[in-house]
């Protein structure tokens, strides 16, 4: 009602018995709490916060402007509603190997289930763009073995992340994710694949669950969930999905709004007043207070 009924250390477990199956996780991005209430009614079994949708709710680019502060804050605003197991895009880690190890302690006192690290330089860019520039491998395994050490629950997921395939090459993006393991790194994102064979030399490669970023307008194809499984992928991630397609019904709404003069033929395309309150659990708040529920609101399904 107020809260979610399960703890952190009890969603980490589950993300981890989770990845243990072996069959492929899908896990959509939120774009606010109340997003993330809905991915969990709608049957799914984790959900994502990605930087560059928490960048653009603050009006925004991706480039690394956000603080690891705000970032924890918003966290724990969704993990605060949902059950399920909560993944954050933490960018670079917000600094040096000092500001990564903070930020991994930041978010576990925040109560995600895990955080990725990418080897990117500041300031950063959306991965599927031209012009990125990745640090040193070096730096980055410091990064890592940092925020490995500042970890305190062990179940807390460090995944690291790697744009190295569009820098240096796949075999170096390999070498990279193999040695971001041996620092400390449970799981790897490699960014930005280029097709099918890629996915799979890097499954080969890499024997730690690895994470499949589905962003729309990328560089690779959209490949469905059958074919990752296929694949060996552990997680399907899909980050800006809900965002795109609530700013696209947002745009297309004020449209039709500044043309008709009403709202009336939008109707089909809205949430229900009486959905929003069931998702809110406007009657389970009866339990403090009578009077929260004692309305009647006019049919809206």
């Amino acid at each position: 009602m107020l809260h979610t009924r399960t703890t952190p250390g009890g969603r980490r477990r589950a993300l981890r018995e989770r990845l243990a199956t072996g069959r492929l996780l899908l896990m959509p991005g939120a774009l606010n709490p109340l997003s993330a209430r809905i991915i969990q009614d709608t049957g799914f079994e984790a959900a994502y916060l990605s930087g560059a949708v928490l960048a653009a709710d603050l009006g925004l680019p991706d480039i690394g402007l956000t603080t690891s502060t705000e970032i924890a804050a918003r966290a724990q605003q969704t993990t605060r509603v949902t059950d399920l197991p909560v993944l954050i895009d933490a960018d670079t880690g917000f600094g040096e190997p000092m500001n990564a190890a903070r930020t991994v302690q930041l978010m576990e006192d925040a109560g995600l289930a895990g955080l990725h690290l990418e080897d990117q330089v500041n300031p950063k860019r959306c991965g599927h763009l031209d012009g990125k520039t990745v640090v040193p491998r070096e730096e980055m395994i410091r990064r890592v073995r940092a925020a490995a050490d500042a970890r305190r629950d062990p179940d807390f997921l460090l995944m690291a992340r790697t744009d190295a395939r569009a820098v240096e090459g796949l075999d170096a993006a390999i070498d990279r994710a193999k040695a971001y393991v041996d620092a400390g790194a449970d799981a790897i994102f490699p960014e930005a694949l280029a097709d099918e064979s890629e996915f799979e030399t890097f499954r080969k490669a890499v024997p730690v669950p690895l994470l499949a970023n589905m962003t729309e307008f990328g560089r690779g194809r959209l490949l469905d969930a059958r074919t990752l499984d296929g694949l060996g992928y552990d997680i399907a991630l899909y980050p800006v999905t809900l965002l795109r397609l609530a700013m696209g019904a947002v745009e297309d709404g004020l449209r039709t709004l500044a043309a008709e003069g009403t709202q009336e033929s939008l109707l089909p395309c809205m949430q229900s007043r009486s959905r929003l309150y069931e998702l809110l659990g406007y009657e389970e708040f009866t339990a403090f207070d009578s009077t929260v529920l004692d309305f009647s609101h006019p049919s809206d399904t």
